[in-house]
């Protein structure tokens, strides 16, 4: 089992998100503690980053395998996503 963390950046978005759209992005962040790389993962070119899209929103995050840690960078919306990256 993997431990779920959120940068500083991650958490502010997270916490601008409408109520129904907050539940489902911190429920698809909570299945990342299972399963780190689920099936429909995208992996971010150009970087060491995994994205996974849930509803109209986007969640990038950086697996560590050794130390079982998956840590949520980026919450956005595709064209927000899009450009940051």
């Amino acid at each position: 089992m993997y431990r779920v963390d959120q940068g500083r950046r991650a958490q502010r978005a997270l916490d601008r998100l409408p109520q129904s759209d907050f539940q489902r992005v911190v429920e698809a962040m909570g299945d990342l503690a299972q399963t780190p790389r689920p099936r429909g993962t995208e992996k971010v070119r150009g970087a060491d980053l995994w994205r996974i899209r849930q509803g109209d929103y986007r969640i990038v995050y950086a697996v560590d395998d050794d130390r079982q840690l998956v840590t949520v960078v980026r919450i956005g919306r595709r064209p927000e996503i899009n450009r940051s990256l």
